[in-house]
Parts: C-alpha cells; structure tokens; sequence
C-alpha cells in the first residue's frame, strides 16, 4: 500500500465522522436511513478507489496528480454531508453540489482507471460496461437534488421523493456492477487488496472510538464515563479482533489461491459487497456508543438509571449484529462454511434487545461487551491449533518466524 493511498483514506476518516453526527443529529428512522444512504454511496466511492490502486501505483506520474483533485471533489462530498438531502438557507444548494462533487469523483475514477488499463482490452471493455450504471445512479441523484420547485410547498413530499430517488440511485449502481459480471476486471496483488479494505475496517473501527470522546466532549470527567470509555474501547477491541486475528490472514490465502476472474468475483463479493454491513454495523455501533456517553455522562438530561430505548439502543446491538452478519457472509462466500459461535452471537444478541432495553444504558453496554468477549474466547478456545497454525504459516511467509512464546 502507498502512502499516497493512506493520505486518500484521511478524507474518508472526515467523511465517517459527517455520517455519525448526520444520524445523530435525526434519530429518527428517516434519519437513520438517510446516514445509511450516504454511507453506501462513499463506501462505492471507495471501492471504486480501491479496484483501481489494484492496478496502477497511487503515486506515481499523472495518477498521482489525479489523486489530489479526487481527494478535493470527495472533501466537498463529505463537507456537504449535513445538506446531502435538505438545502440549509443562503450559499450553494447542498444536495446540487453534493451530486455534482460526486459525479466529478466517479468521472475521474474511470478516466484514470481506462488511462491505467492500456493495452487491457478485457478491462476497458468492463469499463465501458461500468458506465451506464454510474450515469444512472449519478442522473438519479441530480433529479433528487433538483425536485421541482412546486412541491417547495410540500416538505414531506420532497423529503420522500427524494430519499426514494437516492435509493433507486444505490440501486442500479450496486446492481449494475453486479450484473455486468467479473470477466475484465483484475485484481493483480491479493496481498494489497486485503491490506486495503483491513485498513478501511481500522477507519471506521477509529470512527467508532472518535465517537466515545465526541458523546463526552463538553461534560467533565466522572466515574461512569470512564466506565463507559473502558465498555466502550472492549467492544471495539473484540471487534478488531474478529476480524484481523484469523478471518483477514485466511481470507488472503484465498484470495491469493484464486486466479482470473473467479478471483475478480471474489473479491468482488467478498470485499465490495460484504464489507458493506461490516462498516455500516461499525458507524452504527459508534452511533450507539455516542448515544450511550451522553447518557452517562449528561446528568442533567439523565439519570445512570435511564435505559437507552429506541434507536439508539438498536444501533448499538444492531450495529454488531449487522457487523457480525457481514462476517458470516464473508466467510460462507471465501470457504463455504458458517462459524457457529457467531451465528450464536448474533442470535442471543437479538435476544437480549429486550432485556436491555429495561437496564441502565451502562448496563446495556456491559452486558454488550460481555457477549462479545465471550465470542472471542469461545473462538480462540474452540478454534485454538488452527489458528495458532493458519497464523504462524503467515508469518512464515512474511519471514517472520512462529509467534513469540511457541
């Protein structure tokens, strides 16, 4: 990985960040939805990013140039985030410059991908094919952002319309890519893609801790945030750990064993598809954590007794469940079997929705980061020689030698 391609995941980080408070500030379902929206459109974004690093070095010659002006159109995107669907009074109309910074990020993107695909006739014939989808979902958000004036009159009206219109958007371009097929596209290091989307999780893993301090920002330190900091940080830990200690190492072995376009399909499904529900499950657990430190922390809105209801509280199990969810699809995809104990997990986590929804916020998150531990021990317990093994054969192949202590 380049460090040019580091320096382009910064915007992203800032990008995240915009999501969170955008459902944070609407914790409504239609809220919840909208951050949603936007999250599955930047997610593209990068994808789109991430195939073409795959390709050609981020920072050599015209790409890296190139890079730059992505990197200006995509803070824009990511600025206007907060007007994504709703005009704020005065300046430029929000969601207009929202669309028009988009379409720039994914104009560039084929312009440089078909610049680094010369003499690939396959890949440039997939370029093409990839097209069509774009300028339909790109249409689709430009007539969102451009609803007629008379239905000003009707505020809800345009509100559904145009959420309706960002779906049918995600729609054709998640559903384009997907029917055009894998024959053309490339994937040339299975070593790089992995440490690219790896990385992506670590961002929005870091969106998740940026949520802890944000929910405390303003409130002076007390025994129950730092509590709550501690719950909070073990959850993500258990999260990291799930999928950086077996699931990526395995993941790249495969990865790396697949050859021409069974290895496009593959990454394509395992990683641009099923990555998806793994870092929309990390924002909405860093919504839940937000949520959860203002509850803890703010004693004049609440009492250490409130339970945290409603969506709140669902984005913070939803939130594992969905990533955990994302995981099971992942490894059924890659290897053609179910890891058990979390599909356990995810089967009492839904379960115990009810019974936090009765207990103290603090509580809540407790017994969330009791269940995920336990995930984790359960695994390194019942999957321990074969982990000990896939990992040191990893490092072995790095040249570095068994783990210390073996």
């Amino acid at each position: 990985m380049t460090p040019l391609e580091l320096f382009f995941d910064l915007v992203f980080v800032y990008a995240l960040t915009q999501v969170t408070a955008l459902m944070a500030d609407d914790l409504t379902g239609r809220g919840l939805l909208r951050g949603l929206l936007v999250l599955a459109l930047l997610w593209w974004c990068w994808c789109c990013y991430a195939w073409l690093g795959n390709t050609v070095r981020a920072d050599e010659g015209v790409v890296r140039v190139a890079l730059f002006a992505v990197m200006a159109a995509m803070f824009v995107v990511a600025v206007t985030i907060p007007e994504a669907f709703d005009d704020l009074p005065g300046g430029l109309s929000g969601p207009v410059v929202f669309a028009a910074c988009y379409l720039v990020v994914r104009v560039l993107h084929l312009v440089i991908y078909w610049h680094a695909a010369r003499g690939d006739e396959g890949l440039r014939r997939q370029l093409l094919r990839a097209v069509l989808p774009m300028l339909g979902g790109a249409l689709l958000l430009f007539s969102a952002a451009l609803l007629p004036q008379q239905l000003a009159d009707d505020p809800a009206r345009v509100s559904t319309i145009r959420t309706a219109l960002w779906v049918l958007a995600l729609a054709v371009d998640y559903g384009g890519i997907m029917a055009i097929g894998a024959d053309g596209w490339r994937i040339f290091s299975a070593a790089h893609w992995t440490e690219r989307h790896g990385l992506i999780i670590i961002v929005a893993l870091g969106e998740s801790l940026v949520a802890i301090g944000v929910g405390v920002t303003h409130l002076p330190i007390s025994w129950p945030i730092i509590v709550a900091s501690v719950l909070a940080i073990t959850v993500t830990a258990a999260l990291w750990w799930a999928y950086f200690d077996v699931v990526a190492i395995a993941a790249e072995q495969v990865l790396h064993r697949a050859e021409g376009a069974a290895r496009a399909a593959l990454g394509r499904d395992s990683y641009t598809y099923l990555h998806l529900p793994m870092v929309v499950g990390i924002i909405l657990l860093a919504l839940g954590f937000k949520k959860v430190l203002s509850y803890v922390g703010d004693g004049s809105a609440h009492d250490l007794t409130d339970p945290l209801h409603g969506l709140g509280l669902y984005a913070l199990y939803g939130g594992v469940v969905l990533y955990l969810l994302g995981h099971l699809g992942f490894r059924l995809r890659n290897m053609g079997s179910v890891n058990w104990p979390r599909a356990v997990t995810v089967v009492l986590l839904v379960a115990l929705v009810p019974l936090a929804d009765r207990l103290p916020a603090l509580a809540a998150l407790a017994v969330l980061a009791v269940v995920c531990v336990g995930m984790v021990a359960a695994e390194v317990r019942l999957f321990g020689e074969d982990r000990r093994a896939l990992r040191d054969a990893s490092l072995a192949a790095h040249g570095a030698g068994p783990e210390p202590g073996r």
